[in-house]
């Protein structure tokens, strides 16, 4: 779901063990979850499959229902050009701004190149980089 430009992306706990994946993902395709764009990092003991899906609140339900350890959290998405200083446009709002980013990670699709972020003030964060001229992608894009 997005409301504006603030994106559900959904975290799915995986265990850090062979296999974990496989099973997350074969879960994912039963559900009939499309991911659109998607980033997994690790530690020792388990790994965030964090994911932009076509309906996340229909897959954030089904996994649940399967057992899966799945968390609904707030992102947006800045659309970014393939061009030196794209990035530092966006960042430098944030900064200005004394919005903090938590993490974020970068997807290229058909017709567009989005870096989704997470920050500490969502909607904060939208307000500025609207004032300054920065794109924010929409659903319908991703």
């Amino acid at each position: 779901m997005m409301v504006g430009n603030i994106i559900t992306q959904l975290s799915i706990f995986v265990n850090n063990e062979p296999g974990r994946l496989a099973s997350i993902a074969s879960t994912l395709r039963e559900c009939g979850v499309n991911m659109k764009a998607f980033n997994l990092a690790e530690s020792t003991e388990f790994g965030i499959l964090r994911a932009i899906v076509d309906d996340p609140e229909a897959a954030y339900d089904c996994l649940r229902n399967r057992g899966i350890i799945v968390r609904k959290t707030d992102v947006i998405g800045v659309v970014i050009q393939d061009t030196p200083g794209s990035l530092f446009a966006a960042a430098n709002v944030f900064g200005e701004a004394g919005i903090n980013i938590e993490y974020g990670y970068a997807y290229t699709g058909r017709s567009i190149s989005t870096f989704f972020i997470r920050v500490d003030d969502p909607a904060r964060a939208v307000e500025a980089l609207d004032a300054a001229g920065i794109r924010l992608v929409t659903e319908e894009e991703i």
